[in-house]
């Protein structure tokens, strides 16, 4: 007979050892350490470079002095005959209210007023005066400028590919001589400007100044200084065509050429 205070072999249960909370913290806390831990550089870094690089020339000639007076502006289309491979344009001088436009995307309210002041333009004459004003090879304050593709072809867009040749002639009053001073202009610019451009741009610059001194109006050749601006933001108004001129100092009108009337 079994003894009362026996327990039964099967009633037995087997004790699992329990950890200690103390002990595990401790492990985690140098585990995760371990993982935050900052990973070796290696020494040669595997990286995409990415390039972007935009080149603007020009190019323009000795300035051509003009006697015809305001007549001589109807001359600087005929003046890009044989040598345009697009509707020639006539830029002229802008008005007072764009006085502080130019084609800069730094400076937004600048780059807003040139949008405004060329938007009616084709995409050639628009690429031919950031070309141009960018590299300060015309002062559209002061100079009316006839231009059109010399050179290259035009993307499915309109506007000029990388090897493409633009410009025509310049032409601004000058205050001593009373008479229109015009130069040739040729500008190039973009990506991937290469080949033989710069040499094709200097035979039509050549090209544009005979058509220049063929002209009936041509003088002979004049210094093309151009008119500097005075430090003020005010202006005055042709009393001959309305114009507004964008200086103060001005004694003829960039557009029509005559005299400024001073109250």
């Amino acid at each position: 007979m079994p003894w009362a205070g026996a327990v039964p072999a099967r009633s037995i249960t087997k004790v699992r050892p329990v950890p200690l909370d103390f002990l595990k913290r401790r492990g985690d806390k140098s585990q995760a350490s371990a993982e935050m831990a900052p990973a070796l550089l290696p020494e040669d870094i595997e990286a995409e470079e990415h390039e972007l690089k935009l080149t603007y020339r020009a190019r323009t000639s000795q300035g051509v002095r003009m006697a015809a007076g305001p007549n001589a502006l109807d001359e600087l289309p005929n003046m890009l005959l044989g040598l345009a491979r697009s509707a020639i344009e006539v830029v002229e001088p802008l008005e007072l209210d764009f006085a502080e436009a130019a084609p800069v995307i730094q400076k937004s309210e600048q780059a807003m007023q040139w949008i405004n002041a060329n938007q009616e333009r084709s995409p050639v004459a628009r690429h031919a005066l950031v070309v141009l004003e960018s590299v300060d090879a015309v002062d559209p304050a002061f100079e009316t400028v006839a231009v059109a593709l010399l050179s290259g072809g035009i993307d499915t867009s309109g506007y000029p590919e990388y090897d493409a040749i633009v410009g025509g002639v310049a032409s601004h009053w000058d205050e001593a001589s009373e008479d229109m001073v015009v130069r040739g202009v040729v500008g190039r610019g973009g990506r991937g400007v290469r080949g033989d451009t710069d040499r094709t741009a200097q035979k039509i610059l050549a090209s544009l100044l005979a058509n220049v001194l063929a002209s009936q109006h041509a003088v002979g050749f004049t210094p093309s200084e151009r008119p500097v601006p005075s430090g003020g933001s005010g202006g005055l108004i042709c009393a001959h065509c309305g114009f507004a001129s964008a200086h103060e100092r001005a004694f003829y009108c960039p557009r029509c050429g005559m005299r400024m009337v001073r109250g």
